[in-house]
């Protein structure tokens, strides 16, 4: 898994790019924990270089979804792909974060207040 960070007006975009499973999930949760720790509330996960989730790539997510809002921001995600849009669908993730179909999307949300 490789991550790469851009900044977008006051949200930050991490773009996620290979599987996260049990083996990159941990180095995920530590830039989450960093952006949110730093104050960087307003997350943009891209997702559109992501083939494979685990319940540990899960865990991750929700972990900073649940900080970043606690907080007064968000994670949403972008440009999910169908089989990772599927395992979110089935563990009822979908239903708790914001999915758009593009990073751009994604980002302007935050400013409509979605």
């Amino acid at each position: 898994m490789e991550l790469a960070t851009t900044h977008h007006d006051h949200v930050t975009v991490l773009a996620i790019a290979g599987s996260v499973d049990s083996l990159t999930a941990d180095s995920l949760t530590a830039a989450l924990v960093e952006h949110v720790g730093t104050g960087r509330v307003r997350l943009v996960c891209d997702f559109s270089a992501v083939n494979y989730t685990s319940s540990a790539g899960l865990r991750s997510l929700l972990g900073a979804l649940k900080e970043s809002r606690r907080l007064g921001g968000d994670l949403r995600m972008a440009a999910v792909q169908p089989s990772v849009l599927r395992v979110l669908s089935l563990s009822g993730f979908a239903g708790i974060s914001k999915i758009f179909d593009d990073v751009p999307g994604a980002v302007s949300s935050f400013a409509a207040g979605a």
